[in-house]
């Protein structure tokens, strides 16, 4: 029997959600299949998916090709018009054993090939399937999923569901294993990772969350936190980053667009003032403190003086890591039925962000010369600092390991020890 192929296309959560799609196909007994796990996070994405469909099919002509994921979740009915798939499974669905088992050869029922549902009604996460996933020096723990915001430019709450979270004893228990099995750092993932607690008794907020991991698992050396929304933040999330040296002073904030204008007709919920105050305050509380951030280009009605505020935000956010996309309309979203920016215009601002967000990484690396870091290893040749800019090593290290070095020079886009 061979096990079942997986490709994952998109964020850290379909990255989990492979993982554990793995154990179930694998406990369910699915053979000679291979799954594709799909994102819808713009147009090209799903172009991407269809594109990587194809070439699975050319590459596996006998195997059964199985789509889910956010793109087959939004629009499974076109998936599955598809000469080269066999079956589609929703976001909710392929993370049951039941689902698997009827994808399975031997199975004596009806097997759907469209199996579907409303993702709006999913309650649950589905946090408990494994404990993490990653390489061997850093572990990704599922928190939250889903959205109960509506931005008008984003269709992923119609692939991920309403919010819901992972109740923080699960979570504390699952990182105190991971530690346990030799894990240096663990990174909480979520949709919309400041909503955890939301949907929990007493709402609790991130911050607590933080807090409780980093008092009861006092083995682990470095909890990082991925994507969250700055004006979600909670006291004492900004209490972890005052005081907590083992919260990794890395931040990648969802800002998306820096003109309040272009602000409101994305249905955010911050000001440009919003995004600069919390920046201004996470740098005074820890001055270490780097700072990520998701910035869209060409929205719908966006002038050059718009695209103006969103490329001053570099500077006025000290912005280091920038994940730069150019708008490409959604369709089925409010922001797609908007007057659209020329797509030259698109192209050319976002190469602007991009080329500003290349600058601001070569300070932040000449900044770093002759500084004493710490870094996990990812391998032999590379780690990262807490701040998460790449190391190379001149000499072979031990994987998952953390080190004290001083930078020595840089080589690109790495420091160089």
């Amino acid at each position: 029997m061979a096990p079942p192929k997986f490709t994952t296309l998109g964020c850290r959560l379909n990255a989990y959600e492979t993982e554990a799609m793995k154990e179930l196909a694998q406990e369910a007994g699915v053979d000679n299949a291979v799954v594709i796990n799909t994102c819808a996070v713009t147009a090209e994405a799903v172009r991407k998916a269809r594109q990587e469909i194809r070439r699975l099919r050319r590459d596996n002509p006998d195997a059964k090709v199985i789509v889910t994921g956010c793109a087959a979740q939004i629009d499974p009915d076109s998936f599955a018009a598809m000469d080269e798939v066999d079956a589609v499974i929703g976001n909710s669905e392929k993370m049951v054993e039941t689902t698997w088992r009827q994808l399975a050869p031997g199975f004596n029922g009806e097997t759907e090939p469209v199996m579907v549902d409303d993702i709006m009604s999913v309650t649950e996460t589905a946090g408990h399937l494994i404990d993490g996933f990653g390489t061997r020096s850093r572990a990704y723990v599922q928190v939250q999923n889903g959205c109960d915001h509506r931005c008008t430019f984003c269709i992923i709450p119609y692939g991920r569901g309403n919010s819901r979270s992972v109740p923080a004893g699960v979570v504390v228990d699952q990182i105190k294993r991971l530690v346990d099995r030799g894990y240096n750092e663990v990174v909480l993932t979520g949709v919309d990772l400041t909503s955890w607690g939301a949907d929990l008794p007493g709402a609790p907020k991130l911050g607590d969350l933080v807090m409780r991991i980093l008092k009861l698992v006092p083995d682990l050396p470095r909890l990082r936190i991925s994507s969250i929304d700055s004006i979600e933040v909670d006291e004492n999330l900004m209490q972890a980053i005052a005081t907590e040296l083992r919260l990794m002073p890395h931040l990648h904030l969802s800002l998306q667009h820096g003109d309040d204008l272009i602000l409101k007709r994305m249905k955010r919920r911050h000001l440009r003032d919003d995004a600069i105050s919390f920046a201004q305050e996470a740098l005074r509380l820890r001055p270490d403190m780097t700072f990520g951030a998701d910035i869209i280009a060409g929205f719908p009605t966006e002038t050059e003086a718009m695209f103006e505020n969103s490329l001053k935000l570099v500077d006025e956010c000290q912005l280091t890591w920038l994940h730069v996309f150019p708008y490409s309309p959604r369709p089925g979203t409010p922001a797609a039925r908007m007057p659209q920016v020329h797509g030259a215009d698109i192209k050319a601002r976002a190469a602007r962000l991009r080329q500003a967000g290349d600058a601001a990484v070569s300070r932040h690396l000449e900044a770093q010369q002759g500084a004493r870091h710490r870094i996990l290893t990812e391998n032999a040749h590379m780690g990262r600092t807490e701040q998460f800019a790449e190391v190379a090593f001149n000499v072979a290290q031990q994987e998952g390991q953390i080190i004290e070095a001083v930078i020595s020079g840089r080589s690109g886009g790495r420091l160089t020890v």
